[in-house]
């Protein structure tokens, strides 16, 4: 997990038919033999993804400051479903455009469904924190104090600091007939303040915005040790101040609230618009979408619960009454303290052997390292920065690269990576980037990297209309011995050195022949006018992707049926493809062992009989975020796998360019063997999917002692491995 789960997950755009080949399958496919009601529901199977990250957050195996990361993942994540999903789903409703997906179910129900799950999920949250890690924190050392609570010498620390670095910045607006309501930002703690004139003995309503650039969290006293070191909450502060900002007036009261907006971007592309022009008015539109989202602190007087969902023109299902304090994402801000005994242990990431240089005083050749045989890295329990990153640098300086290709969705704002591309381009080579600026919640800081590029010489392109470019690709073109070979990378991730350390990510280098072509071809499809469909060693969406797994899955319930050895392993983040989880049933009734493994979004059902008796799902969650996409076939026992970009869903599929790559050297196929036997073996913790949909979290073993991490036991994997490398 991540406070932004990774790519883009909640993405609801649709694009023209002419630009997929087909209508996208938005609603369940019609098949005579199998029942109405197969599919989970999308938004409320994320809701239950997000309950699992909070049964993180209430384990007590769990180190406390850990705790409270989950905490806010949640609380994050909980806001982007409101602001992309429950807004898009509200749209849909309002339009009539909205399509259930079991059938019998009115699109009315869901959001029911989902308001009703949501506040139930919210409150836990709430209790989480008050009654669970707020108190083991405070017995680790680390104390959330209230303004009552402190002594006099420690409130004139605090008014000292609120004199000097929050006052200067507080905006109070008033509300009366002069000064009409003010526009509320989404997502920003607000206090409600009613004070009365003495002279008038009138009440008047006024609205404070707490500053979002200021810590959310102060430190009462600076002086205090690491171990032993106090907070109060930005909003608690402030509220005690509230006669300093108001003076002659008497404060009668003062409540906290938060709104959320539809902060969805919708962009009607045409072939002669300028898409960043679009897209930045888009951002402006996007400031003052409609409030979707009401929370409020339990001791809201009714008078201003009134005011507020009157101006805001919400439903009363919209209004969450939760329990201090609002908006727990600020907890990423405690979970930066230096105390590395309330955290995980560190996981060291490693070079791969065929990265690692023969001596501390040499810098590896990957060329030759890929050329000698394919590698396949896996992050972050191998290092990005020796890799993925090194790959590109020495691409950019090596006098004998004459090209480099290479996509970005999401990278860091000082990505080496970007970097590297303008040296390349300032020496002379032929750069191409595809930017993809309509990343979600990225596009800001991708229209900048982009300008930035094109600014050096970077032949910057934003793909296709109508398709954001998802893959993830490296394409290098060297000349060697007069001929021009091929250097490719193709990985599950983004090319983010910050995010390659929590998110778990697969790539493949290869200098094959054949991969080059395949990318040669799919840039020029990004870059030009070409029309391509045919590709050796990949699938490529929006094409052919869909259909090259569902023949897959077709050819092991062939299989099957023939008695020859069957059997499907897939790895995503999300699945709900209507015509993908169809073939998967239909290989389940012919006796397909498959096993699916899962980090968010699932509607396919798992173990119902005469269903899907053998399909089973798992789902891990941890200290990294699950991010690779594996797609394994048995094929009579010579294993057909496949790594990339794509999830199994709509977006994915029709609406996007994304790359599956196959995977060919059987020293790679064993290790993703292996990576699946972790997940689904019965002595590693993980969440089962039961017949009805419900998740079980399986953390015991039959003698009930605590079951392993499989993210600790991938590390300890690799860390053997090492070492048996090296006594070799």
């Amino acid at each position: 997990m991540s406070e932004r789960p990774a790519d883009d997950p909640f993405d609801t755009a649709v694009i023209p038919a002419e630009f997929t080949g087909e209508i996208p399958v938005l609603s369940p496919s019609r098949d005579d033999d199998l029942p109405l009601d197969r599919y989970i529901d999308r938004e409320l199977s994320w809701l239950a993804f997000n309950q699992r990250v909070l049964e993180l957050a209430e384990d007590p195996g769990v180190p406390v400051l850990e705790r409270a990361n989950f905490l806010a993942i949640f609380a994050s994540n909980l806001d982007e479903f409101f602001m992309v999903r429950v807004a898009g789903l509200k749209r849909r409703i309002l339009t009539g455009l909205a399509v259930p997906t079991n059938v019998g179910r009115a699109p009315a129900e869901v959001l029911a469904d989902i308001n009703r799950t949501a506040y139930d999920l919210q409150l836990r949250h709430a209790r989480c924190w008050n009654e669970q890690v707020q108190p083991a924190l405070a017995e680790a050392g680390v104390r959330i104090v209230g303004w009552n609570t402190l002594d006099d010498a420690d409130r004139q620390i605090l008014t000292a600091y609120y004199e000097e670095h929050i006052y200067p910045v507080l905006m109070p607006l008033a509300v009366d007939p002069a000064h009409p309501f003010p526009y509320i930002s989404g997502r920003a703690l607000n206090l409600s303040i009613r004070v009365r004139n003495p002279r008038t003995e009138k009440v008047e309503f006024a609205r404070l915005k707490v500053p979002q650039m200021i810590p959310r969290y102060v430190r009462v006293d600076a002086r205090e040790s690491a171990d032993e070191v106090r907070f109060i909450a930005l909003e608690e502060l402030i509220a005690h101040q509230l006669g300093r900002l108001f003076p002659g007036m008497e404060v009668v009261d003062h409540h906290v609230f938060r709104v959320t907006r539809n902060e969805d971007v919708e962009i009607e592309e045409d072939e002669t618009e300028n898409l960043i022009q679009a897209l930045e008015k888009e951002l402006l539109r996007r400031r003052f979408g409609p409030p979707i989202r009401l929370e409020i602190a339990g001791d809201m007087d009714d008078d201003t619960l009134k005011l507020l969902v009157s101006e805001f023109g919400i439903d009363p299902e919209q209004v969450y009454t939760l329990p201090l304090p609002l908006d727990l994402s600020g907890l990423f801000a405690l979970t930066r303290l230096d105390r590395p005994d309330l955290k995980f242990t560190p996981h060291i990431p490693v070079t791969h052997p065929q990265f690692r240089p023969s001596s501390p005083s040499e810098h590896p050749d990957m060329f030759r390292a890929i050329a000698r045989r394919e590698v396949l890295v896996h992050h972050p329990y191998e290092s990005f920065s020796t890799s993925v990153q090194a790959f590109v640098e020495q691409a950019a300086t090596d006098p004998n690269v004459l090209a480099i290709k290479q996509t970005l969705y999401r990278t860091s704002g000082d990505s080496p990576i970007v970097a590297a591309l303008i040296k390349a381009a300032e020496a002379g080579k032929q750069v191409l980037a595809l930017v993809e600026i309509k990343a979600r919640f990225d596009e800001e800081a991708n229209i900048t990297w982009a300008r930035t590029l094109e600014q050096a010489g970077v032949h910057v392109v934003y793909g296709l209309v109508g398709l954001k470019t998802h893959c993830k690709l490296v394409h290098v073109i060297r000349e060697e011995h007069g001929a021009l070979t091929h250097y490719c990378h193709i990985g599950t991730g983004n090319y983010n050195p910050k995010t390659s350390r929590i998110y778990e990510d697969f790539g493949l280098f290869t200098s094959s022949p054949e991969v080059g072509r395949d990318l040669t071809k799919l840039f020029n499809v990004l870059s030009g006018y070409a029309i391509e469909t045919e590709y050796s060693r990949l699938l490529v969406a929006p094409e052919g992707l869909r259909q090259g797994l569902v023949s897959r899955i077709e050819r092991e319930a062939a299989n099957a049926r023939a008695g020859l050895p069957s059997g499907i392993k897939l790895k995503a983040n999300s699945m709900v493809d209507e015509q993908i989880i169809d073939a998967l049933y239909r290989a389940s009734r012919d006796g397909v062992p498959i096993d699916i493994w899962i980090r968010g979004i699932c509607s396919i059902r798992a173990g119902v009989p005469g269903l899907s008796e053998t399909i089973r799902v798992r789902s891990v969650l941890g200290r990294y975020l699950e991010h690779s996409r594996i797609y394994a076939f048995e094929n009579e026992g010579s294993p057909e796998v496949y790594i990339g970009s794509a999830d199994l869903m709509h977006r994915n599929l029709d609406r996007r360019i994304e790359v599956l790559a196959r995977i060919d050297d059987r020293e790679h196929l064993a290790r993703i063997e292996r990576f699946f036997g972790f997940a689904f073996s019965d002595d590693v913790s993980s969440w089962h999917m039961q017949p009805d949909g419900s998740w079980y979290r399986h953390t015991v073993s039959e003698m009930g002692e605590p079951l392993p991490d499989l993210q600790d036991l991938v590390m300890i994997d690799r860390t053997e491995a090492r070492a048996r490398r090296a006594t070799r």
